[in-house]
């Protein structure tokens, strides 16, 4: 009864530490702009069901999709005998879906199979980030936590499945022996041999599948609030962030409806003037962003697919995408803590703009796309860019000196060059 009790008291203090953590998500989320009404709902589904879950965008790579599905998959289904441990732990059963029987054991035959696939994925992957050090996996914006946060979850996972086989091991062998408690239930493929570099001690194995099934309980409820601060929210994230995808073109830039509205009602006076006051042209801060640029942000990977396709990147200039979305989620997270130490938004004299991205870093960006193409949860750094740019010209007025002379030539003379307009088809006279 005491175990019981205590795993109750895990379990609802988890539950609702969890719910604090992404109420404060969701707070912050919402600091942003709405971007009006979601239209096309099956074929946001569609996006959905490919991207998100069938991680359609993922196999651009081929063996680090296949890796990484397997750890996905391995971890959700894996996941499912977490119904089972509650259930366990709440009621002092053991093994209660066991009356399942040819299902059950065909169920546990594949979280094994499952387990040992993800604990061989997350090794491999380890290696990759540590021992080949892929590139897009050691650049500058990954020194010191997120390089810790990735390994942490590496880690992570490979104690769990290792605790989840060790504890099947022990449980089959208990079960060989005719245990009280241990019924023979299940089919283990892979802990089956396991459990032959086992004691022969009841007690020994009794400690063993103990120290295993809690170990496996307390570390998924920490994983689970470890989330909230860790890359690895985009597991939960990834579905409503690919839902909400932009489905026009990806070349295609919106007008900025203030600036439209005050312009129609320059060119035609008749017309009412704009009733939404415009607090700012453009972005300064993550407040002048939309909530599903906010949502992207944290839904970032951080696996640098983006970075990794960026000309502007690749040819040595400043940008990085994917810097881009970490800087936007740790500004949020510094408005949010801010926001939560003051009952509401004081200002500290700091901004997107400046104290986390830089103007060399907006303005080397090509509005090439290939970063939205690229990402495989559909995140969208090129409007974050294109808004801070928006800011810097229309607010500041401080475009480089090639825009600021371009767009002078394009008033006065309808052409990006510098010539009278009488001039503009010499270039048909030969």
């Amino acid at each position: 009864m005491i175990s019981q009790i205590v795993f109750a008291i895990l379990l609802v203090s988890a539950a609702y530490l969890f719910y604090l953590n992404a109420y404060k998500i969701i707070r912050n989320i919402k600091l942003g702009r709405s971007i009006g009404t979601i239209k096309n709902i099956p074929e946001r589904l569609k996006i959905m069901l490919l991207v998100a879950f069938g991680q359609q965008k993922m196999f651009k790579r081929p063996i680090s999709a296949l890796l990484h599905l397997l750890v996905y998959l391995g971890f959700v289904i894996i996941n499912i005998e977490m119904l089972e441990i509650i259930i366990d732990g709440l009621f002092g059963t053991h093994r209660i879906l066991g009356f399942l029987g040819n299902l059950y054991n065909v169920l546990i035959a594949s979280f094994e199979i499952l387990a040992i696939g993800v604990l061989v994925a997350c090794i491999l992957f380890f290696i990759r980030r540590n021992i080949l050090k892929i590139k897009r996996l050691n650049q500058a914006e990954l020194e010191h936590w997120p390089k810790t946060d990735a390994n942490l979850i590496l880690i992570a996972e490979i104690l769990l499945m290792s605790a989840f086989l060790l504890m099947n091991a022990a449980d089959y062998k208990l079960q060989s022996l005719h245990v009280t408690h241990y019924p023979p239930l299940g089919s283990f493929p892979i802990s089956a041999h396991l459990a032959t570099l086992l004691p022969e001690s009841v007690s020994t194995l009794f400690f063993i599948e103990r120290f295993c099934w809690w170990f496996h309980i307390i570390g998924v409820l920490i994983f689970l609030n470890y989330l909230p601060y860790s890359k690895h929210l985009h597991i939960i994230l990834a579905f409503p962030n690919t839902y909400f995808s932009k489905l026009t073109a990806k070349g295609k830039f919106e007008n900025v409806a203030s600036i439209t509205a005050e312009v129609k009602a320059m060119l035609n006076p008749d017309l009412p003037a704009p009733t939404t006051e415009v607090i700012r042209f453009g972005v300064k801060d993550v407040q002048d962003l939309t909530w599903k640029n906010l949502l992207d942000a944290y839904t970032c990977t951080e696996c640098g697919r983006c970075t990794a396709a960026c000309p502007a990147n690749i040819t040595g200039k400043l940008l990085s995408p994917r810097k881009i979305m970490m800087d936007t989620r740790d500004r949020l997270v510094e408005v949010g803590q801010n926001i939560d130490a003051n009952k509401e938004y004081i200002d500290d004299n700091k901004s997107l703009l400046d104290t986390y991205i830089s103007r060399e870093e907006i303005w080397a960006c090509t509005t090439c796309n290939a970063c939205v193409e690229q990402c495989p949860v559909n995140i969208n750094p090129l409007e974050i860019i294109m808004g801070l740019r928006q800011y810097v010209v229309m607010e500041e007025s401080q475009a480089p000196t090639s825009l600021n002379n371009m767009m002078s030539n394009l008033e006065n003379n309808g052409a990006p060059w510098k010539y009278a307009q009488a001039d503009r088809t010499n270039w048909t006279e030969k």
